[in-house]
């Protein structure tokens, strides 16, 4: 089984560092950065989602299951209109969309007036949002140190990249480019997720004593849990 990660806003790839020591002999995982993130080079134009699926063509390979996390799962989502469908596609901490619709705890205003700051002052701001989506964990202060031993305190990818992805939390949704590609998604969601209200997603499966952030608070149960749900998804056959 291989399993492709892919991270959120303002988090690369070393997000899934936790979960390294917790994957079974027989899952192939690969993690690779979104352009603009450390060392991957940016695009001329971030928010162009062809010259985003020419770039991750390679990293996403149709035999993989792909996990999105937050806004990975809407870029991942979207990028099935451009790539060959993977085996499924895993949305963790992600619903149909991030604001706008029932279940997102982020109004489509609150996003705008984010996205104003964030171009006046982004490393305060991306502070602002880490500490936000931290917040539903059992120990924040405690899951915000660990986050930033991991990927430094300041925001580890390029301006530019980040402002795309808030005008892409803005406004990508997941449904539909699962509906015309058929491939098969199965939803994960913290149980204290601070950005989404789990009770008003139905089609959600709960992953317990966690918030945004599983792969700090809870990485040993995230990853069985990845691997277990890859495992069941159906195939597109199925699906279709």
């Amino acid at each position: 089984m291989k399993l492709v990660l892919l991270s959120g806003w303002g988090i690369d790839a070393r997000i899934w560092r936790p979960l390294g020591p917790h994957w079974p002999d027989a899952v192939e995982v690969s993690t690779p950065d979104w352009p603009g993130y450390r060392a991957s080079p940016g695009l001329e134009q971030p928010d162009d989602l062809e010259a985003l699926a020419e770039a991750m063509r390679d990293a996403l390979p149709a035999d993989a299951v792909w996990v999105g996390w937050s806004l990975g799962a809407l870029l991942a989502a979207a990028l099935l209109d451009h790539l060959p469908p993977p085996r499924g596609l895993i949305r963790l901490g992600m619903a149909g969309r991030f604001t706008g619709a029932p279940g997102c705890r982020v109004s489509a205003a609150e996003l705008r007036a984010f996205r104003r700051a964030f171009l006046r002052d982004p490393d305060v701001v991306w502070q602002r949002f880490l500490a936000r989506q931290l917040g539903g964990e059992a120990h924040p202060d405690s899951a915000h140190q660990a986050l930033a031993r991991l990927i430094g305190t300041r925001p580890p990818a390029d301006t530019a990249a980040l402002d795309a992805g808030l005008a892409q939390l803005a406004t990508l949704a997941t449904d539909g480019p699962l509906a015309r590609s058929g491939c098969p998604s199965i939803t994960l969601i913290g149980e204290h997720d601070p950005l989404f209200d789990i009770a008003a997603l139905s089609e959600a499966d709960v992953l317990p004593g966690t918030g945004h952030c599983p792969q700090l608070a809870t990485p040993e149960h995230l990853a069985h849990t990845l691997v277990a749900t890859a495992r069941v998804l159906p195939s597109m056959e199925d699906s279709a």
